[in-house]
């Protein structure tokens, strides 16, 4: 169970004058299991409309958008009284259906006791079109596929959370437990986040039937490449999506169009990474060579990387063997450490909404991993595979913009170093940007 997503959602059911809920996220990121769960256990009952399972149920919507009309119909086509405020209404893969995503609107203005969560595989890529949707008429929330710490509790290690959360950053942890969550790491960065993923491996410890799982995972957003992409983009999408293990074993990582094809141009391929990046399954990392805020305002949109939305799929895609999950730190150097920094942007992502960059000094003679944007900073973060302590980037990056505090993740144990924090890699959560007290 994401207990964050959770909390957010009773603070929703809470809230007095209710906008309808959407959850978006990619596909098999766990949505409907967690609407249905949090409706199960906090409403009367639960009034569950799959509109792409029942494509019949957008006729309902059809002749107007009378939210009391829709109440009525959609009551006694489920033989039961829908009671506002007692029962949850959930309409999943909405995406599948313009007329019912546009009626939140006037359940917004006109009937917002009732509540009604919305959720869909592919609403980013709905919603990226220009006048599919209302603006100001939901809530929104994300679901991605589960952090570090989700993991851990979903592994029954929920009292290492609990004590990443309130450690003094500034302080080395007992080496027992910062071996420990090394160990829980590793198995992290095979099995990943995503929900079904992790239940298998935290139910059997099988390694070999986690990756079938994954496997299917893939295969299923492909299968959406064919289905629901425009026709133009499909070979596109395919490229691009096969790349992404090639790119991120590169040393510098950064996306090249011409590894995808020879003659391959980005003005061609734009729309297929747009579209990736609108269903989720990708994330990019900008180049800027300043650090100043916005940093929206000073990337080079020519010059990116491109991370997958899961460490776990990641290694499947790459084929990474099973063997790897017992053979102490060997995973975390692979393909030129790729695992590793897919980690971090998939946390740096889910775990602070972050807008991914990384810095490029001008000619690109010095790089620096990440530039994490905080409401008063951007963090500077150099992150490495193993335990080497030596920080020549983020050095270049000091005697350029003379930062208060540098960042820097690996396998070593907590460490205040001047104004260099290390932070363990299983600790990025604790980031120093956004939580400057713990240091």
């Amino acid at each position: 169970m994401k207990r964050d997503i959770y909390a957010k959602l009773l603070a929703w059911k809470s809230s007095p004058k209710k906008k309808p809920l959407l959850l978006q996220g990619a596909r098999q990121t766990g949505k409907t299991f967690i609407l249905k769960e949090f409706g199960h256990n906090e409403y009367r009952n639960v009034i569950y409309c799959n509109f792409e399972e029942n494509p019949g149920l957008g006729q309902f919507f059809q002749r107007d958008l009378n939210p009391e009309r829709i109440l009525a119909e959609l009551s006694i086509y489920m033989n039961l009284e829908i009671k506002p405020g007692a029962d949850l209404i959930i309409f999943d893969e909405i995406q599948a259906s313009n007329r019912a995503l546009n009626s939140l609107k006037y359940f917004a203005e006109q009937k917002n006791n009732v509540h009604i969560a919305a959720a869909g595989s592919l609403l980013g890529v709905k919603l990226s079109v220009p006048g599919s949707f209302p603006v100001g008429k939901v809530n929104f929330l994300y679901l991605y596929p589960m952090t570090f710490l989700e993991f851990l509790d979903a592994m029954g290690e929920s009292r290492y959370r609990k004590l990443l959360e309130n450690i003094d950053a500034s302080v080395p942890i007992t080496e027992a437990f910062h071996l420990h969550l090394i160990d829980m790491l590793r198995c992290y960065y095979f099995i990943g986040g995503m929900p079904e993923a992790v239940n298998c491996f935290a139910d059997t410890g099988n390694g070999l039937e986690t990756r079938v799982i994954q496997e299917g995972i893939i295969k299923s957003y492909v299968l959406d490449f064919a289905k629901h992409a425009p026709a133009s983009d499909i070979p596109k999408l395919t490229l691009i999506w096969d790349s992404i293990t090639k790119h991120l074993a590169r040393e510098n990582k950064k996306f090249v169009f011409s590894a995808i094809k020879k003659s391959a141009r980005a003005r061609d391929y734009e729309n297929a990474l747009v579209w990736l990046e609108d269903t989720g399954l990708i994330y990019r990392a900008r180049a800027v060579e300043t650090a100043k805020h916005p940093l929206i305002h000073y990337a080079d949109v020519s010059c990116f990387k491109v991370y997958a939305l899961d460490v776990g799929l990641l290694g499947a895609m790459a084929g990474t063997p099973v063997e790897l999950l017992v053979q102490g730190k060997r995973l975390f150097n692979e393909y030129e450490g790729a695992f590793v920094e897919n980690y971090v942007a998939q946390q740096l992502v889910s775990h602070f909404q972050q807008q991914l960059y990384y810095w490029r000094s001008k000619g690109g003679k010095a790089e620096l991993d990440f530039l994490c944007e905080f409401a008063d900073r951007i963090c500077p973060l150099e992150v490495k595979a193993g335990i080497n302590p030596k920080s020549k980037r983020l050095r270049s990056y000091d005697l350029q913009f003379k930062p208060p505090l540098l960042a820097r993740t690996n396998l070593l144990n907590f460490k205040k170093d001047g104004k260099i924090y290390n932070l363990p890699l299983y600790a990025i959560s604790l980031l120093p940007g956004k939580h400057p007290n713990l240091y």
